[in-house]
């Protein structure tokens, strides 16, 4: 799996959406645990989340 499909699957979990045809959690997961650089996106992508929610 590509990183550019897996950012697209962490923004659709972080935005409580379903996962892209053919990305399961498990895949997701499992490319989170090596992938240092997607980890660090999906960090990012939460924390945006957050700070988003804050200002409404």
């Amino acid at each position: 799996m590509h990183c550019s499909e897996v950012r697209t699957a962490i923004s659709a979990r972080v935005d409580g959406e379903e996962l892209p045809p053919g990305v399961s959690d498990a895949v997701l997961d499992a490319h989170l645990q090596v992938c240092a650089e997607c980890r660090a996106w999906g960090e990012r992508a939460r924390s945006l989340k957050a700070l988003a929610a804050g200002l409404v």
